[in-house]
Parts: structure tokens; sequence; C-alpha cells
């Protein structure tokens, strides 16, 4: 009997391609601050991407289907003092997104249905604990409202972002930077990768590392580690020589990896992209022009190279597209958008399919927006496994999902200043009481007297000009 020479799997031929110049977003100028996070979140409805912004920090947030040169005045959400680090949108609402900054705060918006028609400054909850730069930020991935942050000061919080609190303070587990934080497939643990080269695996409600491995990857340089659904972690790193590496780890028994590969000597960080549903690998290099992808399965050597795809610009960061906002008629298994030095470029990879019907082993069922817990139930112990939609239809967002969604960011005794304010609150209730909109008016009339009177004080001060020219002549 002949040996197979070519392992089988679906994914062998999956191709890459970028798409043309007018569906890419140009003009943009992407964040030059030195912080290896990606630079770019994505879901069904947006594409933000951290900027260059002077006098603090920005992010751009523009609709997917708003391509093209973006004009310099697009609004952008501009509220940290500081460089933004790292930005996430929330699994359980398209329209909430957090962000991490130099400024040692975690803000967290909510954007308007439509996108963003003035600069938004003003966020809806912020969240103050860290004492240094917050460069990671990570929504729990089954319980609302759960948000986890990592700072420069070596320790992670987890917040209860419907009441501004710090529940959970991780505080004297890292004696270094952490450059990577995980959730667990159903976020009942979390993996950490640290500058002191160790990689953890921590249960954070009983405060306490389940496993660590010292050495994970030899190299000085950063590393990265995600969890795998089958609770199996992955990590990229550098070895003693500086080549860059990947390797596959069993929290159970951490003294040796499962699978070990050398990847090249190239020295950008490798940003790890995984599909649960697929069990594929994407790895963005910072710096690098290609996408490598792998497969990960239950037999050796575990880890499978399958394709690499590669363009004449290196990349400065990468978005992922979750699995509902794909498109399922064109057997799309993953997006990414490539951020160059002034544009994004949307990648998308492909499953060659003769048949025009839907591929149910490309498209297993994924997880949907619909949180399986709330926070209070995730705090006081409890775990959910993400609640799965299938996307044979395609994905439909739901009805007023984002109403009911804001109503829970905002609904908390300990009300934060965004809560109080007359806007946010006609926001979160679908019929605004009398006094509220009474309230709005005279906010509004407010307004309209400040606008008209430094309307008048621009005129006076266009006279004085005039007679202070004429007394100079």
């Amino acid at each position: 009997m002949l040996r197979r020479v070519v392992r089988q799997s679906k994914f062998r031929h999956v191709f890459g391609q970028a798409v043309r110049n007018d569906q890419c977003y140009d003009d943009i100028r992407v964040s030059r601050v030195t912080w290896d996070s990606s630079f770019c979140a994505v879901n069904p409805k947006f594409v933000a991407i951290i900027i260059e912004a002077s006098g603090g920090g920005a992010f751009l947030v523009l609709p997917l289907q708003k391509t093209g040169r973006i004009d310099k005045v697009y609004p952008t959400v501009c509220g940290h003092t500081g460089p933004v680090l790292d930005i996430d949108w929330c699994p359980h609402n398209d329209l909430v997104i957090a962000s991490g900054s130099e400024d040692c705060k975690v803000m967290v918006w909510q954007i308007p249905e439509n996108g963003l028609v003035d600069p938004l400054s003003e966020p809806v909850v912020v969240l103050e604990g860290h004492s240094k730069r917050v460069g990671i930020v990570t929504w729990h991935p089954t319980a609302r409202n759960v948000l986890l942050s990592a700072g420069c000061d070596n320790q992670i919080i987890v917040w209860n972002v419907g009441t501004g609190e710090a529940i959970i303070n991780l505080e004297d587990m890292h004696p270094d930077v952490i450059f990577s934080v995980s959730w667990s497939r159903n976020g009942s643990l979390i993996c950490t990768a640290c500058k002191d080269k160790k990689l953890r695996v921590i249960d954070p409600r009983k405060e306490r590392i389940v496993a660590e491995k010292d050495k994970a990857h030899e190299g000085a340089r950063p590393m990265r580690a995600i969890f795998l659904a089958d609770g199996n972690i992955f990590t990229t790193g550098f070895s003693r020589m500086s080549e860059r590496q990947l390797a596959l780890w069993r929290p159970e028994n951490m003294d040796e990896p499962i699978s070990v590969q050398e990847m090249d000597t190239s020295n950008g960080v490798l940003l790890p992209f995984y599909d649960p549903d697929t069990s594929v690998v994407y790895l963005c290099g910072k710096g690098d022009s290609s996408i490598r992808y792998f497969e990960i399965t239950d037999e050796a050597p575990y880890v499978h190279y399958l394709n690499t795809f590669s363009t004449k610009e290196p990349q400065r960061g990468m978005g992922y597209m979750p699995k509902r906002g794909l498109d399922v008629n064109k057997c799309e298994i993953a997006r990414f958008y490539k951020l160059h030095e002034r544009k994004c470029e949307p990648i998308i990879m492909t499953v060659p399919r003769k048949s025009d019907l839907f591929q149910d082993d490309l498209y297993p069922d994924t997880a949907g927006p619909d949180p399986a817990l709330e926070a209070e139930e995730w705090f006081a112990g409890k775990n959910g496994d993400p609640i799965l939609i299938s996307l044979k239809d395609g994905y439909v967002p739901g009805k007023n999902r984002e109403l009911k969604v804001v109503k829970n960011v905002l609904e908390s005794k300990q009300a934060t200043k965004a809560e109080n304010s007359p806007v946010a609150q006609k926001q979160a209730s679908p019929q605004p009481s009398i006094k509220m909109e009474d309230k709005l008016e005279e906010v509004l009339r407010e307004f309209k007297s400040l606008r008209d009177r430094v309307i008048l004080q621009d005129r006076r001060i266009a006279k004085l000009e005039e007679q202070v020219a004429k007394v100079a002549m």
C-alpha cells in the first residue's frame, strides 16, 4: 500500500487575496507608537484603527462600507490624554469598544449606530486603577460587561464595566511587563506571556496560578500566548539564537511542549489570530509582508503548515474579523485588515469550492453575539460556553440588541459621570421622561446662548484688531 505523501486537509488550498484599491481605507496616519499590539480591531459593523494624534491619543472608527480616502477631519474617538496602545470591540455589542492608553486609563466607548458624525471625547465609563500605561485590553468571551486590562505596572485588573468597578486585581503574579493575555474558550482561565520568559495559566477568580512554564521560549524578545478551543495553549516567541518559534503546550503538563517549530530569523513579533471553528492559526509578523497559516490537529506534528500569503508592503498592524462578519457565499474563512503606513487594506482568505451551496464543513456553528452569563454570575463563580449560532443564512444582527446592551453598560447604582449626563440617559431609556426632555431643552438653550456669545466675542475681537492695526500704522 502506498503511503500518503501529502496530508489531507480541506484548508490546504486556502488562498489570500488583497481587495482592489478602491476598497481600501486610504490616507490614514497609523500610530507610530512603539508597542507590539495589533493597532486595529474589527467587527461586522466597524473597523477601528489607532492613529497618530497630537495632544493625546485617538483612534478612528469607520463603518466597513466607508472605503476610499478618509478625510483628514474625519471625527475620531479622542478622550485619552496619552497615545492609545490597544483597542478591543465588545463581542456582545457591536457598538461598544474599549481602549487602553499611556495615560494609565481604560475607557469604554459607545459608538453611534451609523458611525461618528462628531469627534467622541466622552466615554461611557472611565476605568482607573493602573499606575502605569495600559497596553492590553480584552473582553471576556462569554460574560457580559467583563473586561480585562493589563498595564506596565505588571498587574492585571478584571472590571465589571456595568458598575465601573475593579473586581479582581492580580498584583503579585508578574515581576515584569506582561506581553499578552488570552481568555480560555469559556473564560474560566487566562494565559499570560511575560518578559520574565514565563508562560502562566491563571484562574483569575481564585487569584492563583494553575500552571506555569519557565523559559517557554528562551529568546529575549516578546512572546505571545493564546488559548485554543481544546484547552491547549499556542505560543510564539524566539529561540536563544533569535529564531522565531511557535509551540503548542498542554496546561496539565507544561514540562515539555507538544510541538515546537523554528520558523525564520526575522525580528518582528508574531501576532497569532486563531479560528476555533476550523482550528487554523494565522501568524502575522509585525514588519513582515506575509501571513502564514497553520492547522492544529490531534495527529503529529500537531501544528501543520498550510501556506503563506505574501505581499510587497510590510504590515504595521492587523485586524481580524470575527466569523459572523464573513461572507459565507464566497467561502470566505478569514478576513484581515492589514495596516500600512498610510492605509488599511482588507485581505480575504478563501477556500476554493465549485458548489454555490452553504459549506457546512467550513462553517460549523460559531460564537454569536449573545452572552452566556451576566457579569455578576461570572464573578460569583459560574462558567458558560459561548452561545453558538448558525451562519447558514448569513449573520443578521438582532433588533434593538444595541439598546438592550447600552442599558446594561449604563445601568449601575454607582453611576459614573457619563451616566449622569442627560444625553447618556436619553440613549439608555426607550421612552425618556418629560423631565428629561425639559432638561435636554435647557441644555440646548444654554448651548445656543454660549454659541451666540462666542460669535459676539469674535466680532469684538475683529473690531479691536482693526483698531490696533490703524493705530500701528
